[in-house]
């Protein structure tokens, strides 16, 4: 068994205990994939590319781990730990994706024996990461979560299904496998809006006020880096511009269904114009990485 890559060890039975990342029994969503870029597409700015959405994930998915042993029910801890390890499975093929295309976005500071997707994860710092604000934050109580996913889920999925239709090939798979993934992310939260807006007043008072706290960074997700302008241009990358209506449309379902005011708390602003896609961060960020990346980066020749 080989660890250079994240796609092998999607494919393949294996003890994980020498190596860090998730993955192990799964079909290879990459199988009979071209890893050729096209030939019109600037290396630097697809693996960038990867980057922002890898770090979307994987980043989420450290936050949405945090709910193991603490969620309402034992049901919900699988739920949860379930999906994050989905949107792990996502950022290690695009964070390998973008080592791949571009070798220059890796870590200087990371050992040569680590994979391009830990190294990624592990050996950078945190203006490095282009992840959106809303996935960083604390997760805060259960409805804030729920109303969390509901958003992100609504809008990755969004965002994939487009994706599927990218000119880069691995692009192309990874999405088409998300798609399936992220449907169930979604209807998962929209259930639990369901049942907590049209439960007690209580849970109700409850899903209001974790909607209220996530909204400020809705905004930030429709916001286009130039990157992804350019590369939605080119055919590889999705302006998320265009994901606004789709949406909306269906956030405001599940409010209305759920008997939930749509919020109307304001944006949280950009730092001079600056936000998560240029590496600007809120300072829950410092926090969670340091716990992420302790481990590997007090015993960087470490395995296990």
């Amino acid at each position: 068994m080989s660890w250079d890559n994240a796609y092998e060890s999607l494919t393949e039975e294996h003890d994980v205990s020498g190596h860090w990342a998730f993955g192990t029994g799964f079909a290879d969503a990459l199988a009979g994939v071209g890893h050729d870029v096209p030939a019109d597409v600037d290396r630097a700015e697809l693996a960038a590319y990867c980057v922002m959405l890898g770090d979307d994930a994987l980043v989420f998915a450290q936050r949405l781990s945090e709910w193991c042993s603490n969620a309402p029910e034992l049901e919900e801890d699988v739920a949860l730990a379930n999906i994050a390890l989905d949107l792990l499975g996502q950022a290690r093929m695009l964070l390998t994706r973008a080592g791949e295309v571009d070798p220059t976005v890796r870590p200087a500071a990371a050992p040569e024996h680590v994979p391009d997707e830990d190294a990624l994860a592990y050996f950078r710092d945190e203006r490095a990461f282009r992840n959106v604000r809303m996935v960083e934050q604390e997760p805060g109580d259960f409805a804030e979560t729920v109303a969390r996913l509901l958003v992100f889920g609504c809008w990755r999925l969004a965002l994939f299904e487009r994706l599927a239709g990218s000119r880069d090939p691995v692009l192309s798979a990874i999405a088409a496998k998300g798609v399936k993934e992220l449907a169930y992310h979604r209807d998962h939260a929209a259930q639990w809006a369901l049942r907590l807006g049209d439960g007690t007043e209580f849970s109700r008072e409850r899903m209001r006020a974790g909607l209220d706290r996530v909204w400020p960074f809705v905004a930030e997700l429709f916001t286009p880096h130039p990157v992804e302008t350019r590369l939605a241009e080119a055919g590889v990358a999705v302006d998320p511009a265009e994901l606004r209506s789709t949406v909306d449309d269906v956030l405001d379902r599940v409010l209305v269904a759920a008997g939930l005011p749509r919020p109307e708390t304001p944006a949280l602003p950009a730092a001079a114009g600056l936000a998560g896609r240029h590496g600007v961060h809120t300072e829950p960020m410092g926090y969670l990485l340091a716990e992420m990346q302790h481990i590997a980066r007090s015993h960087p020749a470490a395995v296990w």
